[in-house]
């Protein structure tokens, strides 16, 4: 799909029985919107099965993991770091350097959940707000990386998967990929 260096979503923060499907809905809209992988944390973990279940599925590449030190993770990163939160700079303003930047480095697009500690605005290269109102993360992250990459995540061809999904006015179609010409 492009030539950049890689974009990394960690989900920071997990709130049990709370957030199951928020997790996972993170971690599936960084695979369907052009991340390479997205890193879960701590308690978040139990969530990856159901990101590479539809990994394996729909096709990749996209890459999953787990960490128990995602302040770490941010502090060590090596490449520019996107927090996003309501409470940051307007995404229109600040798109066009995250994208430059995200030319030569790669990028680490960090996704809270709970309160996100200081340090995590601190260390961002970037702390963005999709909107300065209270809205989902799953948004935010969705808008961010199709501003990003400028809609061309939406045209992105998936290696190996053992289903597609046939764009249809109404229904719903899903079929072996060797099926899909006789569609």
């Amino acid at each position: 799909m492009r030539d950049s260096p890689d974009v990394t979503v960690l989900r920071l923060g997990h709130r049990p029985g709370r957030d199951e499907r928020i997790t996972t809905h993170v971690g599936l809209t960084a695979r369907a919107l052009g991340a390479d992988r997205v890193v879960l944390a701590g308690a978040a973990s139990s969530r990856a099965d159901t990101v590479v279940d539809i990994t394996d599925r729909f096709g990749g590449p996209f890459d999953v993991a787990t960490t128990d030190e995602p302040k770490r993770r941010i502090r060590d990163f090596s490449g520019t770091v996107v927090h996003l939160t309501m409470y940051g700079e307007s995404i229109q303003d600040v798109e066009g350097d995250i994208r430059t930047d995200h030319e030569t480095e790669p990028l680490l697009v960090v996704v809270g959940a709970e309160k996100v500690p200081f340090e995590v605005y601190e260390r961002a290269d970037y702390n963005v707000g999709v909107t300065n109102q209270p809205h989902s993360e799953i948004a935010s992250l969705a808008v961010f990386l199709d501003r990003l990459f400028e809609g061309a995540e939406l045209d992105r061809e998936w290696d190996d998967p053992d289903q597609v999904v046939v764009p249809m006015e109404t229904g719903k179609k899903v079929v072996d990929p060797e099926d899909v010409e006789d569609v």
